[in-house]
C-alpha cells in the first residue's frame, strides 16, 4: 500500500460552488472539487492555490482550512491510501476554464443543493457541507470580505 497527498479547495463565490465536470475516456464520468498532489516542497496551502489554478483558471484565496478526507483506490498492482487536505476558498468572479489536459470538459458556479448533488464522490459531499457550513457563519457574522484575509495565501504570488 502506498500513501499519497493531495490538496483541493471548496472555492466559493456570491454563494455559488465551483465544480469541474471530468470525462476521462468514457471510463469515469462525474462533477468534482479542484484538488490535486502535493509536490515536493510545496506546502498544503500553496498545493489546494495551485490546484485550484491550474485545474479551473481561478485565482482564489484561502479562507480557513475545512479538513482532511481519505480514501483507498486500487492502481495495477498496489492500493493507494490516499489524504486530501480541504481549504473554504473564495474567488473575485464566476470566470473559470476547465482543465482539458486532465479531462475536464466543463466547470461552473452552482448553488448549495445543486452542487451537493453533483458531486461524485461521498467525501467530498461531505467536505462541501463543512465548507458551506463555515461560509455561512462567515456571512452571517459579517467576515465573509476579501480585507479580513489580508494575511491568507493569494494564487497569484
Amino acid at each position: 500500500m502506498r500513501e499519497a497527498t493531495s490538496c483541493g479547495g471548496v472555492v466559493i463565490y456570491r454563494g455559488k460552488i465551483l465544480l469541474l465536470y471530468k470525462s476521462f475516456k468514457n471510463r469515469y464520468e462525474g462533477w468534482v472539487l479542484p484538488k490535486g498532489t502535493v509536490e515536493a516542497g510545496e506546502e498544503h496551502e500553496e498545493t489546494a492555490l495551485r490546484e485550484v489554478r491550474e485545474e479551473t483558471g481561478v485565482s482564489a484565496k484561502i479562507v480557513e482550512y475545512v479538513g482532511r478526507s481519505q480514501y483507498t483506490f486500487g492502481v495495477p498492482g498496489d492500493i493507494i491510501n490516499k489524504s486530501v487536505y480541504w481549504y473554504l476558498m473564495s474567488a473575485d468572479s464566476y470566470y473559470s476554464k476547465p482543465q482539458r489536459e486532465e479531462y475536464f470538459v466543463d466547470s461552473g458556479y452552482y448553488k448549495y443543493h445543486e452542487a451537493y448533488h453533483l458531486l461524485k464522490f461521498s467525501n467530498e459531499r461531505q467536505m462541501l457541507e463543512e465548507a458551506y457550513h463555515r461560509y455561512r457563519y462567515l456571512k452571517r457574522n459579517g467576515k465573509w470580505k476579501k480585507e479580513d484575509w489580508g494575511n491568507k495565501r493569494d494564487s497569484r504570488q
